[in-house]
């Protein structure tokens, strides 16, 4: 459990990792502004409290791996990183996207540390973080890895025979994270593949559930702890989430799932972000 301090600390790291999402996708360059947004209290939590990692030694043989199945949201990953302290923010925080830049629009392991794959195929990342666990567990190394899937992402055939696959060969070292916005490229997600019930599905494929608030510390933090006490199964927690979480005039509005900034917007968006965090100083 958090305790005040903490769970204060961390609501102001994701406040800098929503500021520096805005900062990095700029004026006029589309961006996935909607859910790099989403996943920003997760991130946060997952790389300021739970992970074990470090951004001097981003290989070390023991760490936790993180893999963004959803790798179009590399920002949101991309903005931890750079908090943590893994490249120097100052130096790349403004070339997004930029040719040459390190900073693609999606994860390339060859270019940052702190990446352990590469992703953005929607559908795939599941299959490399069974993959890693399955590894892990044969070298006896006592690390879990984490995956965040959007929604609608979960449309994609292959998540579902990654999922069986972790459930057979007993990953309780795999968490698998669903960023439950309810929104993707062109409209809600139900409107568009409807799957039904995710918790009875994953219950179905031999998952620990875990049901949170997606913008919740404590509950996140709590469910990542109750994963560690779960034995011979994998977990996959599901979050409900807000697209565009933290920017009002974003939230919930599917055109920011990859849309454009004017310059009144970026502005609004870091005068937002900034008055939350005086107001709550």
């Amino acid at each position: 459990m958090l305790d005040q301090d903490k769970k204060l600390e961390l609501e102001s790291r994701a406040r800098d990792i929503r500021e520096d999402i805005v900062t990095m996708i700029g004026v006029g360059k589309a961006g996935h502004l909607g859910g790099s947004c989403s996943l920003a209290d997760i991130i946060t939590v997952l790389y300021f409290y739970k992970m074990k990692h470090n951004p001097s030694e981003p290989r070390m043989k023991d760490r936790d791996r993180f893999l963004l199945s959803k790798g179009h949201a590399a920002i949101v990953q991309y903005a931890a990183l750079m908090e943590c302290g893994y490249f120097d923010k100052d130096a790349h925080i403004h070339t997004l996207k930029k040719l040459g830049s390190r900073l693609q629009g999606h994860p390339d392991m060859r270019k940052l540390p702190g990446i352990e794959a590469n992703t953005g195929s929607l559908g795939q990342g599941v299959s490399l973080a069974a993959g890693l666990a399955a590894g892990l567990k044969l070298d006896g190394l006592d690390s879990c890895v984490y995956v965040a899937v959007g929604d609608g992402e979960l449309a994609e055939g292959q998540l579902w025979e990654a999922f069986m696959a972790a459930s057979n060969f007993q990953l309780d070292n795999l968490r698998v994270i669903i960023d439950r916005n309810g929104l993707q490229a062109t409209g809600r997600t139900a409107d568009r593949f409807r799957i039904g019930s995710i918790e009875d599905k994953m219950r179905a494929f031999g998952f620990e559930v875990l049901v949170i608030d997606g913008h919740d510390m404590q509950q996140i933090a709590e469910a990542l702890d109750k994963a560690d006490e779960v034995k011979e199964k994998p977990v996959c927690i599901i979050a409900d989430t807000v697209k565009g979480k933290g920017i009002p005039f974003a939230e919930g509005v599917a055109g920011f799932h990859n849309g454009t900034l004017t310059q009144e917007q970026y502005e609004e968006a870091l005068q937002d972000l900034r008055c939350v965090s005086r107001t709550e100083a």
